[in-house]
C-alpha cells in the first residue's frame, strides 16, 4: 500500500487525485434546441487534447445527436479539464487522512444509499474495484451501476483534494512561524494508522466502523418501471426550469 509518511499531515504535498489511477470524473448536462444531453465519465488528464473533438464527434455519432453538440460536449471536457490541470504541480494539505464518503444516488430502476469511511493516504485505492465488488456482494444485476458509484466516490475524493490546495495557499499567506490552521499531528495520525490496521488490515481502503455497521449498512432499492418513469419525468421537469 502506498501511503503518504507521517509528517505529510503536516507539511504540503504536491496535488494528485488519491487514487492508483490519476482520472478525473467528467459530468456532462448540455441542452441543444431542446434536446438534453446528460453523461457522466473518466477522463486521463494524459490524453492529448485532440481527443476531446475525436470523443464528442464519436458519441454524437453514436446516440443520433444533432451535430450543435459535438462543439458543446468538446468545450464541458476542455473545461473540467482546466480546471483540474491548475491544480497540478500545486501543494495541498492532507489535513484528515480519514474521510467520509455518501452514496445517494439512482441509476436507472436502482436506488442507492451507503455510507463508509475512505482512506486518502492509500494511493493503491481502487474507486473501481470497489464498486465492482459492491454490486457482486449486493447482486445488483444492472451494469450502469458500477461505474456510477465509482464516479461518485471519484467526484467527492476530487473535491476533497481540491479544498486541501485552498488550505494550503490559506497557510502559505500566514504569518511566519504561525499555522493559520490546525491540522492533524503526526502522532495522532500514527495512532490512527495503527488502529484501523488492527481492525481492518493495512490494505484497507474503505472502512466501516463496527459500530455503525446498522446505522450505515448499504441500502439497494429496485424500482417498479412506473415510479423509475415518474422521477425521470420529474427531474426534467425540473431541469428545464434552468434552461
Amino acid at each position: 500500500m502506498k501511503s503518504l509518511p507521517l509528517n505529510a499531515y503536516k507539511q504540503p504535498v504536491r496535488f494528485r487525485m488519491p487514487t492508483a489511477e490519476n482520472l478525473i470524473p467528467m459530468r456532462l448536462d448540455i441542452d441543444v434546441d431542446g434536446q438534453r444531453f446528460k453523461d457522466s465519465f473518466l477522463w486521463n488528464p494524459n490524453d492529448p487534447d485532440s481527443e476531446m473533438v475525436i470523443f464528442a464527434k464519436r458519441t454524437v455519432k453514436d446516440l443520433g445527436l444533432p451535430p450543435g453538440f459535438v462543439t458543446q460536449i468538446a468545450q464541458s471536457i476542455q473545461s473540467q479539464l482546466m480546471e483540474f490541470r491548475a491544480l497540478e504541480g500545486q501543494e495541498m494539505y492532507a489535513s484528515e487522512r480519514i474521510v467520509p464518503i455518501k452514496l445517494d444516488l439512482r441509476v436507472n430502476k436502482t436506488v442507492i444509499r451507503d455510507q463508509f469511511l475512505w482512506d486518502l493516504s492509500n494511493f493503491d485505492s481502487d474507486p473501481e474495484e470497489f464498486a465492482r465488488n459492491f454490486c457482486s456482494d449486493l447482486e445488483i444485476q444492472d451494469p450502469e451501476v458500477g461505474p456510477a458509484i465509482a464516479i461518485a466516490i471519484r467526484e467527492q475524493l476530487y473535491e476533497i483534494v481540491s479544498q486541501s490546495v485552498s488550505s494550503a495557499r490559506e497557510t502559505r499567506v500566514g504569518k511566519k512561524g504561525r499555522r493559520v490552521a490546525e491540522y492533524i499531528t503526526p502522532s495522532r495520525a500514527a495512532n490512527n494508522a495503527m488502529d484501523l490496521t488492527k481492525l481492518f488490515g493495512n490494505k484497507a481502503s474503505v472502512i466501516r466502523k463496527r459500530k455503525e455497521w446498522d446505522l450505515y449498512e448499504p441500502l439497494v432499492d429496485i424500482l417498479s418501471n412506473e415510479e423509475a418513469e415518474a422521477l425521470d419525468a420529474k427531474e426534467e421537469r425540473n431541469a428545464r426550469k434552468y434552461y
